[in-house]
């Protein structure tokens, strides 16, 4: 009973699909036969609507290359391929306004905070743009990030800067007398702030003359990590020793290499230029005076372009209306500082 029934169902299907496609096959006729009868000159054109219907009769009539006639296959395919674009091109279209653009200013601000902070993510910049105010959200930070070529690294700037508070710079330079003698002045210099936190004077440099002097320069816990300097013959063996006892390193520039420490060398030709190229000194105990009324300028009133404009040891800045403005002299008459004094 149930073959019967199965039997009497798939010929049913059998003749019901046979007029399907039978029907099919007639539209397709029929069609092809309109389409030269049109009026239109010259040779016919098939428009949008037959390409159509040519598209639903390959989807739902498997045999349809049979009554084709007009064009050839291939034609059809392609025509479906372009419906199929131009579909999802339809469907890829805004319906609504999206996300607001990020203003040029903030994409600089990301691009900014990228360079200068070389070891920040798109997490650490998001927050940072969160602090100050800015809405945006992650993904939009990632996106305008300046992608590195290499792992990052710190600027020479940066590593330097971390490492000035542990560098003293030493160096030598001389100073004619009014009767042509010849003076040694000993110049330790500290990097992080500029500052010459020793000087001294003589006619004989020796080595132990030399030990002493850093001995005196940076008694018990002020010593620093590094001590950088040329190859001075005065640095021999005995003051090599002493440096080693008192657990500084040294860091030996060059030969006739100034460049190396170029922070020494700026402070001696500022001393050239800003006091020694117009006195004319008369002997050390003169030499000592003058060092010290030009360092006493020089680490409190004397802007420095490394610090960022302010001085050696802080200078605070007073309020403009906290009276007329009034110098003073310096070191004789050569540079003067200036200050708010109330009426």
């Amino acid at each position: 009973m149930r073959t019967i029934l199965e039997n009497m169902l798939t010929f049913f299907f059998d003749l019901l699909r046979c007029r399907v496609a039978l029907q099919l096959e007639i539209l397709a006729l029929r069609h092809q036969l309109l389409v030269p009868h049109r009026k239109r000159k010259g040779r016919p054109k098939l428009k949008l609507m037959d390409r159509l219907i040519w598209i639903w009769l390959t989807k739902v009539w498997p045999d349809w290359r049979s009554a084709l006639v007009i064009v050839k296959p291939n034609p059809v395919v392609q025509w479906h391929r372009e419906g199929f674009r131009l579909l999802w091109k339809w469907k890829s279209k805004k319906k609504k306004p999206g996300r607001k653009p990020v203003p040029k200013g903030v994409r600089d601000l990301i691009r900014q905070m990228c360079q200068e902070n070389p070891l920040w993510g798109a997490p650490r910049i998001h927050g940072e743009l969160l602090k100050l105010g800015y809405e945006i959200v992650q993904s939009s930070v990632s996106k305008y990030m300046i992608k590195p070529t290499k792992p990052p690294s710190q600027t020479w700037k940066t590593f330097l800067e971390n490492h000035a508070g542990q560098i003293v710079a030493m160096d030598f330079f001389t100073v004619p007398t009014i009767f042509f003698q010849v003076l040694h002045v000993l110049i330790l210099l500290d990097h992080e702030r500029r500052k010459i936190v020793y000087f001294n004077v003589t006619n004989n440099p020796t080595a132990a003359r030399v030990a002493q002097q850093l001995r005196q320069a940076f008694p018990w816990d002020t010593v620093p990590r590094y001590l950088l300097h040329d190859g001075d013959p005065v640095l021999q063996a005995e003051c090599r020793v002493t440096l080693r006892a008192m657990g500084l390193e040294r860091v030996q520039t060059a030969p006739a290499s100034p460049w190396q420490n170029p922070y020494v060398e700026r402070i001696i030709g500022s001393l050239r230029r800003e006091i020694f190229d117009h006195v004319i000194v008369l002997n050390e105990e003169h030499l000592q005076r003058l060092m010290s009324s030009y360092l006493e300028y020089y680490h409190s009133q004397r802007t420095h372009q490394g610090l960022a404009k302010d001085c050696p040891e802080h200078r605070p800045v007073p309020p403009l209306d906290a009276g007329k403005v009034v110098s003073f002299p310096c070191v004789g008459g050569l540079h003067h500082e200036y200050r708010h004094m109330a009426a």
